[in-house]
């Protein structure tokens, strides 16, 4: 069997449950772009960054039959690198709006960004996008450190869309850890 046609054929073995091949070690190839929602837990020694990172936590964090989220064990301690890439993709949001960055400055964003980080991430439970009253719930919260804030008016609607769309690509990251 080819070295292609071998690794698929282990590929399909991990991904179904009922097979007993329940343990894999891997180095890159299916640390992303890699689905088996029945994975449990996986274990991190190298450093890793931005997409990559969150992809590989993404593996283990599939909702799957009675199973509610995964579990990351962090050896090398990536949780300082992901909270940089949440900040940055929620600052990324609201940097979309060329007033905003000319009325309020980068370190008002940045500190807006941190703020969003922290108040999502606290009301994210592992079915609130399923849910819409939590939804609903999370964009008041948005709303409201905006306005404190005085983010502009003008791109407000647009910004409290945005941010819970990035908190949805994060909230299966933050459920594994």
């Amino acid at each position: 069997m080819a070295w292609v046609q071998r690794c698929e054929h282990l590929a399909n073995r991990f991904r179904d449950p009922t097979d007993p091949f329940r343990i894999v070690i891997v180095r890159d190839m299916w640390l992303t772009g890699f689905d088996a929602p029945s994975l449990h837990t996986m274990y991190v020694d190298k450093p890793m960054r931005g997409h990559g990172l969150m992809q590989a936590i993404a593996r283990v964090n599939r909702v799957f039959k009675d199973k509610p989220g995964g579990l990351v064990v962090d050896y090398p301690g990536l949780a300082d690198e992901l909270k940089q890439d949440e900040e940055l993709a929620f600052y990324d949001a609201l940097e979309t709006n060329d007033s905003a960055v000319k009325v309020l400055g980068e370190p008002t964003l940045k500190m807006i960004a941190r703020e969003l980080v922290a108040t999502v991430r606290k009301n994210a439970t592992i079915d609130w996008t399923l849910r819409e009253n939590v939804r609903a719930q999370m964009r008041v919260l948005v709303r409201r450190i905006l306005r404190r804030h005085g983010y502009p008016p003008d791109k407000q609607e647009q910004a409290t869309r945005t941010v819970p769309e990035q908190a949805e690509l994060f909230s299966e990251i933050w459920a594994a850890m």
